[in-house]
């Protein structure tokens, strides 16, 4: 399955409001709540935030990828949420991170999880579409971005 394929507006938050990344991280596991694309937001957060605690998943470029393994979904989810202010994750180069792809997958699935993983890195090479992600104004402008990329 591909990343595009998961991406909708209902699963984009623009702008995050969030100042850190655990409150980033409900936040965006909320908003996969809200989409009824997951019932336990807390077996969920509690999943991220275990998975975080191993170490920053701050990237560079400022894109963050929290993400973890759990029962709390069926299939690989992802939410994304943009936060033009930058919110410190420790990340590998020390910049704020400002988009964020919440990934969530049940503990026997690992396939799909690299292949988004994979397109995520691809996607960030491209300061081009960072910086389309990073000024538009809707869930569904960052959607359709996704879609023509």
């Amino acid at each position: 399955m591909a990343l595009i394929d998961l991406i909708r507006p209902e699963v984009v938050k623009t702008p995050l409001s969030a100042g850190t990344m655990p409150e980033a991280i409900s936040e965006l596991v909320q908003v996969l709540k809200d989409a009824d694309l997951i019932q336990e937001a807390q077996t969920a957060c509690d999943a991220v935030m275990a998975r975080e605690s191993q170490g920053s998943t701050g990237l560079e470029n400022g894109i963050a990828v929290p993400h973890a393994k759990t029962p709390a979904v069926t299939t690989l989810t992802v939410a994304i949420g943009i936060a033009p202010q930058g919110i410190d994750t420790s990340a590998l180069d020390g910049n704020p991170s400002k988009i964020f792809f919440l990934m969530l997958a049940p503990p026997d699935q690992s396939g799909p999880h690299i292949e988004a993983l994979a397109e995520i890195a691809r996607i960030a090479k491209s300061q081009m579409f960072l910086d389309q992600l990073l000024s538009s104004q809707s869930s569904t402008e960052v959607a359709e971005l996704f879609c023509e990329e």
